[in-house]
């Protein structure tokens, strides 16, 4: 399907790996060019030279949570590429407390991480975006609907404010043809997850997908060009799920009963 991305510049904060690194691929197969962001130069390089033989990609070393830092990131994208056309903001981590309660540097780190990063960018997309348009997804998460205890107590609900950041600004922005959505992705394989999660618990979270699987990085990235592409040219103010189905019923195993 020809999505009409070609020749548009995608901007993506998180880009280095994972689910960023995968849209960001998404993206260069459709023709559009790739502008994204880390704080980790080594990803970055890795990321560049992974990406580089699909199209065009300018990778920055930019912290997401510094607002003058995404100014500065969006202003060498509109020198390299001409302009802005979607802007994804993909930044986001569940930072575990050391003890039984959060400090208050832990809380603003998980503040600026999850919620603010996605803030500077809106506005920063929709500074570059207001006189020509455009198409803006931020990143929120299964956890915005179903969080985990414990590892998760302010992804979360920092992530059901990204949600809804995003039909905020959508009546913002609406008038200066701007859409705005958020896709909530469920667990998926990404290298941090695989790092920091034990093999019994994802066993235990595939179980509760109707779909009985983890996600691989791609399938949440297509649904985010998607968004951003003319086919999704009626969409805004909304949240697409991209979950497997999990926690959707309390018996999801029933389908797969005296299949074994």
């Amino acid at each position: 399907m020809e999505l009409g991305l070609r020749g548009k510049t995608a901007v993506i904060t998180g880009g280095s790996r994972g689910i960023g690194l995968e849209t960001a691929r998404a993206f260069l197969m459709e023709g559009a060019h790739v502008a994204l962001c880390a704080r980790d130069i080594h990803t970055l390089e890795q990321a560049q030279q992974e990406l580089s033989p699909l199209g065009q990609v300018l990778a920055v070393e930019a912290d997401a949570t510094r607002q003058e830092d995404v100014e500065r990131f969006a202003g060498m994208a509109v020198e390299r590429f001409g302009g802005i056309h979607c802007w994804i903001n993909n930044v986001g981590a569940s930072i575990k407390r050391a003890g039984e309660q959060y400090t208050p540097e832990e809380v603003q780190k998980t503040v600026a991480v999850c919620f603010e990063s996605a803030v500077y960018g809106c506005q920063t997309a929709f500074r570059h975006m207001k006189e020509s348009g455009g198409a803006i997804v931020n990143i929120s998460s299964l956890a915005a609907r179903c969080g985990t205890a414990g590892r998760s107590t302010l992804y979360g609900p920092l992530k059901a404010a990204v949600r809804e950041l995003a039909v905020m600004f959508a009546a913002e922005y609406a008038a200066h043809h701007i859409r705005v959505n958020a896709v909530l992705p469920g667990f998926t394989m990404t290298p941090a997850v695989e790092r920091t999660i034990s093999k019994e618990e994802l066993e235990y979270n595939a179980g509760g997908t109707l779909l009985r699987r983890m996600a691989r990085p791609e399938e949440i990235a297509w649904p985010i060009v998607f968004l951003c592409s003319d086919k999704a040219s009626y969409i805004t103010g909304t949240s697409l799920e991209v979950s497997g189905g999990r926690s959707v019923v309390l018996n999801p195993g029933f389908s797969y009963e005296g299949e074994q």
